[in-house]
């Protein structure tokens, strides 16, 4: 009991980390990867070359390696970032091109004469995706989008690389010893759990939600 009282400000301390990270990068690559997915849709070549350039590189490389880049590397060149910044960098840019691809797979799925429907009807472009296309897309790829989600719980502990506390290594690694209780760890790893169950929950009430067929 008392172990568990010692570590606690620690374990509070990551896990408001963790929830900050997790939270930031939601609010960030969602609509980031909204917006990337209808440009995607326009017809003008080099924009989707570097579209589909951003996306191979962000999807073909780890997660880990980004960070390093971004943190490690890029100084060299005169960019300097702080922690934290960085980990939201590296996070919002990886899952931003993962949300592009589930989107565009949605957005794709509409039918053409749904679009021709909305110009009889006299709809602007702004008001065709906002009533008519993102309705319908968002329905579609929500089990994509809360998979990647409860990837995005997970990846969060990658953050220690860059030696930011979190919810699972709790201090950084300069300041603590290399061996932890198994107490510890067990106390840690449960945490993650308890959000996946909140995401899982979440998703079951969305679901419901847009079940407006059944």
């Amino acid at each position: 009991m008392s172990y568990s009282l010692e570590i606690l400000p620690s374990l509070l301390h990551g896990a408001v980390t963790t929830l900050e990270v997790f939270a930031l990068v939601l609010i960030f690559s969602i609509p980031l990867g909204i917006l990337i997915a209808f440009a995607m849709q326009l017809k003008w070549k080099p924009l989707n070359w570097l579209i589909h350039i951003y996306i191979w590189v962000m999807r073909g490389t780890p997660l880990l390696l980004q960070l390093i880049f971004i943190y490690y590397v890029l100084p060299s060149i005169g960019i300097r970032l702080d922690r934290l910044p960085a980990a939201l960098i590296a996070f919002t840019l990886n899952y931003a091109a993962y949300f592009a691809e589930i989107f565009r797979g949605g957005i794709d799925t509409i039918p053409k004469g749904q679009y021709e429907a909305a110009k009889v009807l006299k709809f602007t472009p702004g008001a065709t995706i906002r009533y008519i296309v993102l309705p319908q897309v968002t329905k579609i790829v929500l089990p994509s989008v809360f998979n990647e989600i409860m990837s995005l719980v997970k990846d969060t502990s990658l953050v220690y690389a860059l030696g930011i506390s979190d919810l699972i290594f709790g201090e950084p690694y300069r300041s603590q010893p290399r061996r932890k209780p198994c107490s510890d760890v067990s106390s840690r790893s449960d945490l993650p759990h308890r959000y996946r169950n909140c995401d899982a929950r979440s998703k079951n009430a969305l679901k419901k939600k847009f079940s407006y067929y059944k």
